[in-house]
């Protein structure tokens, strides 16, 4: 009998029936090596294959992504629960099944496709390529299709689409998880991110027509086909347009005599940022020469989250130091959210949290639009928004000072969809947000802008300068003004949904079947909202306000000493994340009593409630 080669032995793996003892497992082997043309991940699944790594295959070929709070993410690499080629063309053509059944003007209209700068090379995977993969899907069904020539950061794919009035836009990228995701953003018609039931009917689009189509491979089209446009020039020029519009002070800046420091994170935000600042009559920010340039690897931070606060943010203090910058900006990898640090008098840095930025930016944006109103301009029009696991401060603001203020869920999406309602009913939205430091001033963009608000903070910053106070200097006056709001935010990480979905039914369960826990340690609780089930103790009727999301964990408590405490599942990592506030009235102004408070009550969160040295 002659011996095997490797080359009869692949195209025998490629035709041969698959005998794993698992027929489900046996056809998706058979799809994938007929489907996916990119020689690596088809590889990758071939090895396994030949090693007989039957538990791997069926891990990664057996189930499909979901839409989370953030559209598809996922790991790079081969399988159809993983961001590949394949998976990415056929999200594409989904979408483009659901897109022609919404839209009658489809091929007229167009769609927007931009991408971050992530990469791997051991599945020859890219956003850049998955973007013109994206694109080429579309343009083989004579779809226009507005592909931007370069690296975006994640805000532009929202403002082309309500600029350019496509039906949709699409932009590849995992914003600022670790380098090995990669992920597919959708957004709608709006410029919001989408929502219910466009999620769930893209999945079923996507269901009904896995194998690639007829010219769904052709890259080719991104080079050829007259249907392609590239909107860079003309987006770039209208966004920077549009930011005067949240610009007060451009006399002042162009005087300052602050110097920032900016680092992009190794990602896509220091040419727009630099850009923003010269809009807004600064000098540019100082970059971070060794992360000013896009980097697959992000080889200069443990991981590329500015929210990790100093730890990640090393370079920029110690750069700022030494060019006697007193405050830093960092954007993370896309550029739509910002973390901020100032350097304070004792020659510490004060990183700020999200829910901090956010209290600066709720008085700054109310200020600015009080200085700048018209004369019939009414505060009742006026609207501010954070999702519901962020901090109360803002409705301590608008109580004061007469504007609404509204919840939404966790997730960006939510806010941009009610941004739209908004706006259509003729309210005026000034700002909103969400405490994992994501920020939106103004509504040209219907999505969180790290762009944007870099150069808020900038303004901001000199303006409070002009009267000799720092940023931290202006958080407490705002806190003294409105009640301390004293908020930490943090998480467990959790590989086993069994066990997350136990801690969250034990909480269901608690005393006896049905019923929540009435104290946690020594803490009463006032009311219970379970967002997973609907369920509000503090309505007449039990039924909570905001929507009700099965697919996710949320449930929040409310205690009798001003409390408010969160438990949720993430929805892009295996994390079950904990919220909790102490919002105080503006006569409770000892901290440290407050503070203690709160770390008593976390700690009791964390002992009773999710109980990480249990085994469940």
């Amino acid at each position: 009998m002659a011996e095997n080669t490797e080359g009869d032995l692949n195209s025998n793996l490629l035709h041969a029936p698959y005998h794993t003892g698992d027929p489900q497992l046996d056809t998706a082997i058979g799809q994938w090596l007929r489907w996916d043309k990119n020689p690596k991940t088809k590889e990758q699944i071939e090895n396994l294959l030949r090693n007989g790594m039957n538990k791997e295959l069926r891990d990664r070929l057996c189930c499909r992504m979901t839409f989370g709070t953030a559209g598809l993410r996922s790991a790079m690499g081969a399988g159809f629960c993983y961001i590949n080629d394949l998976t990415v063309i056929q999200s594409t053509q989904g979408m483009y099944k659901y897109l022609e059944r919404c839209f009658s003007d489809f091929k007229q209209r167009g769609f927007v496709v931009g991408y971050d700068t992530r990469g791997q090379v051991t599945s020859s995977c890219s956003s850049q390529r998955l973007a013109k993969l994206t694109a080429a899907v579309l343009l083989a069904k004579d779809v226009p299709v507005y592909l931007f020539s370069r690296y975006v950061p994640t805000p532009f794919v929202p403002y082309a689409v309500q600029k350019l009035k496509a039906v949709a836009g699409v932009m590849i990228t995992a914003s600022h998880n670790r380098k090995e995701d990669n992920g597919y953003k959708v957004y709608w018609e709006t410029g919001a991110q989408i929502t219910s039931p466009h999620d769930k009917e893209i999945l079923k689009c996507i269901e009904e027509c896995v194998e690639p189509w007829n010219g769904s491979w052709n890259d080719n089209l991104v080079d050829t086909s007259p249907l392609k446009r590239d909107p860079l020039q003309d987006i770039c020029r209208r966004y920077m347009e549009d930011l005067k519009k949240i610009c007060f002070y451009r006399e002042l800046n162009s005087k300052t005599t602050l110097k920032f420091v900016h680092t992009s994170f190794h990602g896509v935000g220091h040419d727009y940022v630099q850009l923003a600042f010269k809009v807004f009559g600064f000098k540019p920010p100082i970059p971070v020469p060794e992360q000013k340039d896009p980097d697959p690897d992000f080889s200069t931070v443990k991981c590329p989250n500015p929210e990790e606060g100093e730890s990640v943010l090393e370079l920029s203090l110690r750069l700022a130091e030494k060019e006697n910058a007193r405050i830093v900006l960092a954007t993370d990898p896309d550029a739509d959210r910002l973390a901020a640090a100032e350097l304070q008098e004792n020659g510490c840095w004060k990183v700020f949290t999200g829910n901090e930025l956010a209290a600066l930016f709720g008085w700054w944006m109310f200020d600015c639009w009080k200085k700048n109103k018209s004369r019939n301009a009414d505060v009742k029009n006026v609207y501010m928004l954070a999702t519901t696991v962020s901090s109360k401060i803002l409705k301590a603001i608008a109580l004061k000072e007469g504007f609404h203020f509204e919840e939404t869920l966790p997730g960006f999406k939510w806010i941009g969809s009610r941004i739209i309602d908004l706006l259509e009913n003729g309210k005026e939205v000034l700002f909103a947000f969400e405490e994992s430091i994501g920020f939106l001033c103004g509504t040209s963009v219907l999505d969180k802008d790290g762009v944007s608000a870099a150069v808020v903070v900038a303004e901001m910053a000199s303006y409070l300068e002009t009267m000799n106070i720092t940023l931290k200097q202006q958080l407490v006056k705002v806190y003294e003004k409105y009640g301390y709001h004293i908020s930490k935010t943090s998480y467990f990480l959790c590989y086993e949904p069994p066990t997350i979905k136990s801690i969250f039914e034990r909480l269901r369960n608690f005393d006896s079947p049905k019923e929540y826990p009435k104290f946690c340690g020594t803490f009463t609780i006032l009311h219970v909202r379970d967002i997973t089930t609907g369920y509000d103790s503090s309505q007449p009727n039990k039924k909570s306000v905001l929507p009700v999301s099965k697919n996710s964990q949320m449930i929040t408590f409310t205690f009798q000493n001003g409390c408010v405490a969160t438990l949720r599942t993430s929805g892009t990592e295996p994390k079950i994340k904990y919220y909790a506030e102490m919002c105080a009235s503006p006569d409770q102004s000892d901290t440290a009593l407050l503070e203690e408070e709160l770390k008593k009550l976390i700690d009791a969160l964390i002992e009773n409630f999710l109980q990480p040295k249990e085994k469940h």
